[in-house]
């Protein structure tokens, strides 16, 4: 919506702006005012007229086979890989807990006897 507004408000002032002090006849400012206005609205026109359908027709197709391959590709890929990864990450918690857990905790109760202190000497 914000390009299409920005486009849809350029106006001659827009393009074609004469700082203050500094103005053609008025005449030639009515002149180019109308022809550039004419012309943006016409030819805006005519290149829809042209290409109106056709670039429709490309983006309509864009867009179907985009949401095709979200709907049967991406997701189901998506929601397939955490499923897997669910399982995986089961068996790696297993894992973890039945070989790591014990030896941390053998090595935990190993240092807890240590005790340090700190002096400060003057």
């Amino acid at each position: 919506h914000f390009i299409d507004t920005c486009l849809r408000c350029i106006d001659f002032e827009d393009v074609i702006a004469e700082p203050e002090g500094t103005h053609s006849f008025d005449g030639i400012w009515k002149a180019s005012f109308t022809t550039f206005t004419v012309t943006k609205y016409w030819f805006y026109r005519l290149l829809s007229a042209i290409f109106g359908i056709p670039m429709a027709l490309i983006w309509g197709i864009y867009f179907a086979i985009l949401s095709f391959l979200h709907i049967w590709a991406v997701v189901p890929c998506i929601r397939s890989y955490l499923i897997e990864i669910q399982c995986i990450s089961r068996v790696y918690s297993i894992c973890i807990h039945t070989f790591c857990d014990p030896l941390f905790e053998a090595i935990g109760k190993m240092f807890s006897s240590i005790r340090a202190t700190v002096r400060k000497e003057i």
